[in-house]
C-alpha cells in the first residue's frame, strides 16, 4: 500500500544543454568514423553515467596525452575546453584530434585573446582547478590573466600594472554570486571592461531561473547530477538560497533518501546540464514505488539551441 501523496515540481529546462549534446555526439561520431578505441582527454562532460556508457562503445578516458599508448588513435578534447598547449602537444605528436569544446566556452577563449591583444589585464571569475578555468587561463601568457574566486578575493584584489582591467567569467557559475563579485570589482575599478554579452551560458542561467522559481514552493529539492559538475552543484546552492534549505545532489550512486522525503508533501527536481534525462526518470520511478505521485512541470523557457558537429565527422 503506497503510504503517501507526493507532489513533484519538475523544473524545465533541465538536463542536457546544446554543448553537452554536441560533445557526446562528437565522441559517438568519432568512434563511428575511426573505429574504437578513441581517446578522450578528461571526462567529456562531468557525468559518470555518460562516461561509463561511452566507455562501453570504445572511448578511453585519460587526463593527459602522455597516457595514450597508441598515438595513431584520435583524441577528443572535452566540452570544458583545453589550454593552448594541448592541441600544440597533439600536433607535435602527430595525433589526430577533435575539439569538443562547447562553442560558448570557445567564445570566452576568443574574448580573452582579444582583450589580451588590446593590452588589457584580465580577471577571470571562476573556480580554481575547474577544467574550464584551466582551459581559459591557458589561452594566454600566465602574467596577463588572474583568477578571482569569490567576493573576498575581489575585495582584496589590487592592480599589478598600468594596463586596462577587464573581466570574463566561467560559463557555469551561480548567476547571483557572480553579480555580487562583479559589483565589488566595478565599485573598486569603475573603468573595468565587461563582456559585451554575459559569459555565463544560457543553459546555466535558464536552469538556475527554473530552480529559483520552484524552490520556494518546495519542502525539499533534488538536483540530479555529478559531484564534480559545477553547474549541478550551483543548482543545489540556488535552491538553498531561494527558500528550500533542504536541497541535495543525487549523484550516480546515491540512494533515494525515502526516510527524509516521507516527512514532506512537496519536492522539487531538476538536473544539471551534463545529466541525462534517463537519470531523472529513474529517480521518479523509484519514488513511485513508495508514493502516489503528482507531477507538475514548471517550464520557464523553451530551449531550441543546437550546435553543429565539426564538418570532418559528417
Amino acid at each position: 500500500m503506497k503510504n503517501k501523496n507526493l507532489k513533484i515540481f519538475l523544473a524545465a529546462p533541465r538536463g542536457f544543454c546544446a554543448g553537452v549534446d554536441r560533445a557526446i555526439e562528437i565522441v559517438k561520431k568519432s568512434i563511428d568514423k575511426y573505429g574504437p578505441p578513441v581517446y578522450v582527454r578528461h571526462e567529456i562532460v562531468h557525468n559518470k553515467y555518460v562516461v561509463d556508457n561511452l566507455k562501453k562503445i570504445g572511448a578511453i578516458f585519460v587526463e593527459e596525452l602522455g597516457e595514450i599508448k597508441d598515438k595513431t588513435r584520435p583524441v577528443i578534447f572535452s566540452a570544458h575546453g583545453v589550454p593552448k598547449s594541448v592541441p600544440k602537444e597533439a600536433s607535435n605528436l602527430n595525433m589526430t584530434y577533435v575539439d569538443a569544446t562547447c562553442p560558448l566556452v570557445s567564445k570566452v577563449h576568443r574574448e580573452a585573446e582579444n582583450l589580451n591583444k588590446n593590452d588589457s589585464h584580465i580577471l577571470l571569475i571562476g573556480h580554481k582547478n575547474h577544467p574550464e578555468v584551466i582551459g581559459t587561463m591557458g589561452q594566454l601568457p600566465q602574467e596577463s590573466i588572474e583568477l578571482i574566486e569569490n567576493v573576498e578575493s575581489a575585495k582584496k584584489y589590487s592592480k599589478k600594472n598600468d594596463k586596462k582591467l577587464a573581466y570574463i567569467t566561467q560559463t557555469t557559475l551561480s548567476v547571483d554570486d557572480t553579480k555580487e563579485i562583479i559589483n565589488v570589482l566595478k565599485t573598486k575599478f569603475p573603468e573595468i571592461n565587461e563582456p559585451k554579452k554575459e559569459d555565463i551560458c544560457y543553459a546555466t542561467t535558464n536552469r538556475q531561473a527554473a530552480v529559483k522559481w520552484i524552490a520556494k514552493k518546495c519542502e525539499m529539492f533534488f538536483v540530479i547530477g555529478s559531484r564534480n559538475s559545477s553547474n549541478s552543484v550551483r543548482l543545489v546552492e540556488v535552491a538553498k538560497k531561494n527558500g528550500c534549505n533542504k536541497s541535495e545532489l543525487i549523484h550516480f550512486d546515491s540512494k533515494v533518501p525515502f526516510d527524509k522525503i516521507t516527512n514532506f508533501k512537496t519536492i522539487g527536481i531538476s538536473s544539471g546540464a551534463s545529466a541525462p534525462e534517463i537519470l531523472v526518470e529513474k529517480f521518479i520511478k523509484e519514488l513511485k514505488k513508495e508514493f502516489t505521485i503528482e507531477i507538475e512541470e514548471v517550464e520557464m523557457i523553451k530551449e531550441n539551441i543546437i550546435f553543429k558537429i565539426p564538418g570532418k565527422l559528417n
